[in-house]
C-alpha cells in the first residue's frame, strides 16, 4: 500500500478506535489482540494540537512500554515524532487520566523488554522484520522533578 494510502487508513482506523474507546470508557476497545490498549495524547509538533492514538501496551513496574512499529512500515508514526519533539504526554486507560513523561527505550532496555513483547504478540517481529529501520520501544512514567531524557 502507498504510503498516503497507509497513512488515511491508519487515521480512520484511529479515529473509530478513538471515539468507541473514549463513549464507553475503555470497556469497547480497551484490547486488542490480547493486549490492553490506552489512548496516548501528544502534542503535534508542527501544529501544537493534541494528537490522541490508541495502542497496545504493556507493563513494565510503574510505567507502560509502547511500540512504535507503524505496521512495519519504514517511516516512525507521527505519535513517536511528536514525542520526540516534547515528551509531555497524557495516557488515558479507562476513564483515568494521566500526565506523564516519554522516552525511548536505552538499548539494553529494549533488549530486556523486546522478547517478551514478541512472545505476546509476534507481529511484532514480523514487523521488524519488514523494515530497515530499529523500531522504537517507548517507556511512559510518571513525571519525575528530573528533566526527561529526549527520544530520538
Amino acid at each position: 500500500m502507498r504510503p498516503a494510502a497507509k497513512d488515511r487508513v491508519a487515521r480512520a482506523v484511529t479515529a473509530v478506535h478513538r471515539a468507541v474507546y473514549r463513549l464507553s470508557g475503555g470497556r469497547v476497545g480497551g484490547r486488542l489482540a490480547g493486549m490492553p490498549v490506552l489512548l496516548l495524547t501528544t502534542r503535534g509538533r508542527t501544529t501544537g494540537r493534541p494528537r490522541t492514538v490508541p495502542l497496545t501496551w504493556f507493563p513494565d513496574g510503574d510505567s507502560a512500554v509502547l511500540v512504535a512499529s507503524y505496521g512495519g512500515d519504514d517511516r516512525h508514526p507521527g505519535w513517536y515524532r511528536n514525542l520526540c519533539a516534547d515528551p509531555r504526554v497524557e495516557v488515558t486507560q479507562g476513564r483515568r487520566r494521566r500526565a506523564l513523561t516519554a522516552r525511548t527505550a536505552t538499548p539494553e532496555e529494549r533488549d530486556r523488554l523486546w522478547p517478551s513483547i514478541v512472545a505476546t504478540y509476534p507481529g511484532y517481529a514480523r514487523y521488524q522484520d519488514r523494515t530497515s529501520r530499529h523500531i522504537p520501544l517507548v517507556v511512559v512514567s510518571p513525571t519525575s522533578g528530573r528533566p526527561p531524557a529526549r527520544g530520538g
